[in-house]
């Protein structure tokens, strides 16, 4: 994981330009995943532990509906990062560095809810880690409490193996700017190695920027039973059609 915590740090500056309006898909975000919540744990604030929470995309969207929210991270810049949003957003918030393999040890406490989102899980690179951190997120949850996460439709993407996404354009105020990404299947069939490029007009020519992880692709099946064989119950995939959100959702509660 020292290789998507070098991924994160080198994208944390530049990780809002990926979406055409981040302030919104935060506000969105927040409302999308409170409503999946609610659904399952009930009206009234909870305690939540965004457990891969990046530069805060879920983590200030939840906390701004009024959620006790603590945001941890792999990557030290980032979580530098969701600390400034959080104050631009002028939300309260608190923060810090761990490895979703080790909340156990790292974190403090248990939530009502723990979340994952935007195809955080599949950085791991095996079964066995992928079970560790289930477990782990398990430890950090009160009894009856629910981990929800979201990864892309790989049960999809294997079927077609794409080499690149679609570029998405944005036209802004600051000039044009073109996200895209190309993979890298490897020789395994289920692992690959993602190019983010982030070109933006600048000065009056191009600038472009360069950003390399990997992932394994995890079949929603394969996620269910780790997520049983870590203590779960009552895990069930929602669709984006169902859910509203953007990715493919789980939601399993702590047995």
């Amino acid at each position: 994981m020292t290789e998507a915590a070098a991924f994160y740090d080198d994208l944390a500056d530049r990780y809002h330009l990926i979406f055409g309006d981040w302030d919104r898909a935060v506000r969105w975000q927040g409302e999308v995943l409170e409503r999946l919540i609610h659904a399952e744990m009930g009206p009234g604030p909870l305690s939540v532990l965004d457990c891969s929470a990046g530069i805060g995309t879920q983590a200030i969207g939840l906390a701004l509906r009024g959620h006790t929210v603590h945001a941890t991270d792999l990557s030290p810049k980032a979580i530098e990062r969701a600390r400034r949003e959080a104050d631009r957003f002028d939300v309260s918030m608190t923060f810090g560095v761990a490895d979703f393999r080790a909340l156990r040890e790292q974190v403090e406490g248990t939530f009502d809810v723990v979340i994952s989102c935007d195809n955080a899980l599949p950085h791991l690179q095996n079964n066995e880690d992928l079970l560790l951190a289930a477990q782990n997120i398990r430890s950090k949850l009160r009894d009856e409490g629910m981990f929800v996460a979201s990864i892309r439709d790989y049960d999809q993407v294997l079927r077609e193996r794409p080499s690149a996404t679609m570029p998405t354009v944005f036209d802004t105020p600051e000039g044009r700017r073109i996200y895209f990404q190309a993979w890298d299947w490897a020789n395994d069939g289920r692992t690959y190695t993602v190019h983010l490029f982030l070109v933006a007009e600048s000065g009056g020519g191009w600038e472009t920027y360069h950003h390399e992880t990997r992932y394994r692709a995890v079949l929603r099946e394969e996620l269910a039973e780790i997520l049983h064989e870590a203590g779960f119950r009552d895990v069930a995939w929602q669709m984006p059609e169902e859910s509203g959100y953007y990715q493919p959702v789980v939601k399993a509660r702590r047995g």
